[in-house]
């Protein structure tokens, strides 16, 4: 199991990407020093899998601004990865790294394996350049995320790590207010937020 603000539980994963057309493995200590986005989906050759896989891709250059690798994992192979990135024309643009948890090792210790399909859920998990778990997003498997939202939290998350003290309020973006707790704050956050 996982816990928000700890360590991200150890993982050693085979990958398939496009760039290269190569099959690689993965593991936590690769990512020192970046952010990590680990985007579990159900399964490949679905419905709603490839328009988040293709979401992704639009905003993966972003992610990469803010030092942030994005991997797409599910429970199938990478031969099966490989398959359907030249299959599906929507993940033409998906060039960041697809990883096998193919026998669901990772996602039942992160407890987001459905033993009765055996398939991970949709969900994202946040882990900072140190390897703490800093966000998770977990959705019913019959609607899709938005990269965009994903996105924002890899914004927030590294603007309160490059700003020691300071909070991002509800939907904050880029640019957007802030508000640095103290007592004398407390009970005047409307004030804060409108300087």
């Amino acid at each position: 199991m996982y816990n928000i603000d700890q360590p991200f539980p150890g993982f050693s994963l085979e990958t398939y990407r496009r760039s290269g057309d190569k099959v690689d493995h993965l593991k936590n200590g690769d990512f020192k020093g970046e952010w990590l986005v680990l985007f579990f989906y159900p399964a490949d050759f679905t419905f709603v899998c490839p328009t988040e896989l293709a979401d992704m891709a639009r905003r993966y250059d972003e992610f990469k601004k803010y030092h942030a690798e994005v991997v797409g994992v599910s429970t199938d192979t990478v031969f099966t990865h490989k398959a359907w990135l030249e299959a599906e024309e929507l993940l033409k643009g998906v060039n960041y790294p697809m990883a096998a948890d193919h026998n669901g090792k990772l996602s039942r210790e992160l407890g987001i394996y459905d033993e009765a399909s055996g398939v991970a859920q949709r969900a994202a998990f946040i882990i900072d350049p140190d390897g703490v778990l800093r966000a998770v997003d977990i959705t019913s498997d019959s609607i899709g995320r938005s990269a965009g939202e994903i996105l924002r939290k890899v914004k927030a998350l590294h603007f309160v790590r490059t700003n020691p003290g300071h909070v991002c309020p509800a939907s904050w973006d880029e640019g957007a207010a802030t508000i640095k707790p103290s007592i004398e704050k407390a009970g005047k956050v409307y004030q804060e937020l409108n300087k």
